[in-house]
């Protein structure tokens, strides 16, 4: 399930993402985002990453494809979680979406505060 959370704003956007994520619900955010990006040139978003949030296998290519095809339109990316699987890829993509022009950071929920602040700079 992915939730859209009420401190999004103008081009920021924050979403929590809390078991299997389908293609349907992957679909929806992603047109969310293009409603965002119609009508700014960036965006920059937080997504907090529950227990047991996952993507299935079509949702999570049609994520991937299209954060491919869309990485110049992203400002900054905050995922926030406490599994360190989450922790540990951020750290793996970080250079490369650096080499974007994307700032990316993992935020422990301790830090959700931190990740909005950051993510809202």
């Amino acid at each position: 399930m992915i939730k859209k959370l009420p401190e999004s704003s103008e081009n920021v956007l924050g979403f929590e993402v809390d078991g299997k994520v389908d293609i349907t619900e992957e679909l929806n955010l992603i047109s969310q985002v293009e409603e965002v990006l119609d009508k700014h040139a960036k965006v920059s978003v937080l997504v907090i990453l529950n227990e047991k949030a996952h993507w299935g296998t079509e949702a999570g290519y049609e994520d991937l494809k299209w954060a491919m095809t869309h990485a110049k339109s992203f400002h900054r990316i905050a995922i926030v979680s406490d599994r360190k699987i989450w922790e540990w890829l951020v750290a793996m993509d970080s250079p490369f979406a650096a080499m974007l022009g994307i700032g990316e950071k993992h935020f422990d929920m301790a830090n959700l505060d931190k990740a909005w602040e950051w993510v809202k700079e």
